[in-house]
């Protein structure tokens, strides 16, 4: 893929919308979900004018593959990936089969589930907020931690980090006592377990790969009452993934992620607040080739 890939920043089918989010439009099929990942990008929580080239396409497919890697660990929504649009004639009501082409690649049918508003965090390694939190305190999530960690140290343990999931604005960390009030002992207890075991089956075939997974987010839902992975999992805008063999202990370590996109906007002097300004043609390049990366070193395969 190159930067003549078609961006899409919008979908627009004869179907009801049941989301717009930052990134994925959602529409109700009946029983079931059409989760369709544009190319749209966001910064310090404002979407940006201009889309990424194959972000929707990896956000997708990386999902896909590991929706079905996990799916021993725990059951997940996913029914079908949309890989040939002819796919959808089982799932589409008869008016609405004149399908776009841009949903190849991009899009999933998935069930419906009762979405457990809490963002689960695993972090293996101290970067990111962590590593701010544990520099002025010593502590990640107001757990006291060893007083001699570093920039980017991987933890003696990983750690379950949960939070809010916000509707706007920042997502504000809970403590274990919080969790259980929001949903339960059971659940919050089913939560952090099935998060660790993901996080710890992920971490080690990624390493193979020469992958760090240096923390990562998930989502869950209820389906009958049975806790189910939902939304994305383990990709480049869930997760901090590093290269090992450039990993250096005791400094911020490059990502395969939006990065590019953040520092260019840090040091453009924008205010953060919305309207965002476009992004430079190198940028875009340099963003859509990380994800790129990020994709073919996880599956060892090519984008399709």
């Amino acid at each position: 893929m190159d930067n003549s890939t078609p961006v899409l920043l919008e979908t627009d089918l004869p179907l009801p919308l049941f989301l717009r989010g930052k990134v994925r439009d959602t529409y109700d099929l009946g029983d079931l979900m059409l989760i369709i990942a544009t190319d749209r990008i966001s910064a310090f929580d404002v979407v940006l004018p201009d889309g990424i080239p194959s972000k929707g396409r990896v956000l997708n497919q990386l999902s896909s593959f590991w929706f079905q890697k996990t799916a021993s660990l725990i059951p997940n929504h996913l029914v079908a990936t949309v890989d040939d649009v002819q796919k959808l004639d089982a799932y589409l009501p008869a008016q609405s089969r004149a399908y776009p082409a841009y949903l190849a690649g991009r899009s999933m049918i998935v069930k419906k589930a009762e979405r457990v508003l809490v963002e689960c965090v695993v972090r293996g390694y101290l970067a990111g907020s962590a590593w701010d939190e544990y520099r002025q305190h010593g502590t990640v999530l107001g757990k006291t931690l060893s007083a001699r960690l570093q920039h980017s140290q991987e933890l003696p343990e990983p750690l379950f980090t949960p939070t809010t999931k916000a509707e706007s604005g920042h997502d504000l960390p809970l403590s274990n006592a919080e969790l259980e009030n929001l949903v339960g002992r059971a659940v919050a207890e089913e939560l952090e377990a099935r998060s660790l075991a993901i996080y710890r089956y992920a971490r080690e075939y990624a390493s193979k790969q020469g992958i760090i997974i240096a923390d990562t987010k998930m989502e869950f839902g209820l389906e009958d009452g049975r806790l189910i992975l939902i939304d994305e999992l383990l990709t480049p805008d869930s997760s901090r993934f590093w290269d090992a063999g450039e990993y250096k202990v005791g400094q911020s370590q490059p990502s395969y992620d939006k990065q590019p996109v953040r520092d260019w906007l840090t040091n453009s002097g924008w205010n953060k607040e919305p309207p965002a300004p476009n992004l430079p043609p190198a940028v875009i390049a340099s963003t859509t080739k990380r994800y790129e990366q990020a994709y073919e070193r996880l599956t060892g395969q090519r984008l399709r």
